[in-house]
């Protein structure tokens, strides 16, 4: 049993649970759980995702013997790429409701439309390049150029901030980031 729970398939199953959640409450409730909602929750679940993506350094260094540390490095690629798939999904939703008043000059101009295409462009080449075959090609060029995970992030949390009705909830999840790049980047200096 702790062979199918360790596995990759079963983590996909996890990581796709809120995906299907949404996509059921949107097909069978849609008058109580509409589009907003849709965006919404699947650009929770990317941030949320991604948070977790870049607190597994800042926990691999502080439990580095740890078995559940060394789990969660080795599948923080998957993390990463689930983080990916909740923003392709929350586009898809914008895309599918505005469809080509989405490419709008009133609608692309406005600064949290341009923060989450320029994440959804950075992210783009990690989520196609978090393989193990890509890894090999690019050798030292893989870890640089998932660098741009760190002005991505940055980016997704601006989108959220400027796009919330309320910003609070997007305040404290940002200020959370800051937390976790700013412990890493202190374990990584000490």
């Amino acid at each position: 049993m702790t062979t199918i729970v360790k596995s990759r398939p079963f983590l996909w199953l996890v990581l796709a649970l809120p995906a299907l959640w949404i996509g059921w409450r949107w097909q069978f409730t849609p008058d109580e759980y509409g589009y907003g909602h849709a965006v919404a929750d699947s650009g929770d679940w990317a941030a949320w995702l991604l948070m977790l993506t870049l607190a597994v350094t800042p926990i691999r260094l502080l439990f580095r013997k740890a078995g559940w540390a060394i789990w969660l490095m080795r599948r923080r690629r998957d993390l990463g790429v689930a983080s990916f798939a909740y923003a392709a999904l929350h586009t898809g939703f914008y895309l599918w409701r505005k469809g080509w008043l989405a490419l709008d000059a009133s609608e692309i101009g406005q600064d949290f439309i341009i923060a989450g295409w320029l994440a959804f462009a950075l992210f783009l080449p990690l989520a196609l390049t978090s393989n193990d075959v890509s890894v090999r090609a690019l050798k030292r060029s893989w870890k640089r150029l998932h660098r741009l995970v760190y002005p991505a992030a940055v980016l997704t949390f601006l989108h959220w901030v400027w796009s919330a009705f309320d910003p609070t909830t997007a305040w404290i999840h940002t200020g959370i980031l800051a937390g976790i790049e700013g412990f890493r980047i202190w374990l990584q200096r000490r």
